[in-house]
């Protein structure tokens, strides 16, 4: 058994991430998107204090050089901003199971990107599963029309928002990476760098989004979701199965075997969210959404097979 951990605790991070997209699609449809992130990026940073304090016993990262800084805020304003308002903004509109689907487009954008800003090389593979991804992409949201061979089964918004948030979630893993680079004399141990990353990205997130709600409708709705139990609750274990489990895990699994399997067993959301979705949303199961969702995960496999 224990020869197989990594691949385990990465099969356990698939699900932890489908919770998350879960609970993110109902507290989203029940508190707002904007609301559900400030409380989000609030608890984020509310248990990022608790871990550097029981860590390294001050509350917040310290010695960490200003490029960081800069690289990780940029990063949290395109990842967390932009990038999770438009995902919970496709939960509402085509919930999590299709976004989750898009979602595996962000590879796609993290290897352009890293092409575009680090140099880094695209390989004939990276190629072939970026057309893998997007063929089985096509095939979940495509079907017949009355009037036209093809037509998209799914609202083009909710389309839009989702691709918008692969893109800045690739983008903003690039964006993270670069920051990272910065961590060179930093006295912290190489484990909780991440965190510190994301705690920096936090603090934007918090932000803007704050910042998003005040002026679009104002802090009535924040302090309503106070006092709403259940969307609390949802808020709570978003934020615990996403930032907390899902990326701690990710970073251990990649420690007990080799980061592609990781990669590629933790892109297993879009197809273990079917079974969830029908039974608390009551979506429908195809075949075409099946197999476009397995296609999907191969494509991501194929990223990390060179």
């Amino acid at each position: 058994m224990n020869h197989f951990i990594g691949e385990l605790i990465s099969i356990g991070v698939a699900f932890s991430w489908t919770a998350t997209a879960l609970l993110s699609e109902f507290g989203s449809k029940r508190m707002g998107n904007l609301t559900l992130n400030v409380l989000r990026m609030a608890l984020a940073l509310l248990f990022s204090v608790i871990l550097f304090w029981y860590v390294m016993g001050t509350p917040i990262p310290t010695h960490i050089p200003m490029e960081a800084y800069g690289w990780m805020l940029l990063s949290g304003l395109v990842g967390y901003v932009i990038g999770d308002y438009c995902l919970f903004q496709c939960y509402i509109i085509i919930g999590s199971r299709y976004g989750q689907l898009f979602m595996t487009l962000a590879p796609l954008t993290a290897a352009l990107m890293a092409w575009v800003t680090l140099g880094q090389r695209m390989t004939a593979m990276s190629i072939l599963a970026m057309f893998v991804t997007l063929a089985g992409i096509s095939i979940s949201i495509l079907g017949r029309g009355e009037h036209h061979r093809v037509s998209l089964k799914l609202p083009l918004n909710g389309i839009l928002f989702a691709v918008g948030a692969a893109i800045c979630q690739g983008t903003g893993l690039v964006l993270s990476k670069i920051g990272m680079d910065h961590y060179d004399n930093t006295q912290m141990p190489a484990w909780l760098i991440p965190f510190s990353a994301n705690f920096i990205r936090c603090v934007a997130g918090i932000i803007g989004f704050s910042i998003l709600l005040y002026y679009r409708e104002g802090f009535k709705p924040l302090r309503e979701a106070l006092h709403d139990g259940k969307g609390l609750t949802a808020a709570t274990a978003t934020t615990i199965f996403g930032p907390f489990v899902g990326v701690g895990f990710s970073l251990m699994a990649v420690q007990y075997t080799d980061a592609g399997i990781a990669s590629t067993l933790m892109a297993l959301t879009p197809i273990i969210i079917l079974l969830p979705s029908r039974w608390f949303f009551h979506q429908p199961i195809t075949w075409r959404t099946v197999i476009g969702a397995v296609i999907s995960v191969i494509g991501v496999s194929l990223f990390f097979l060179d």
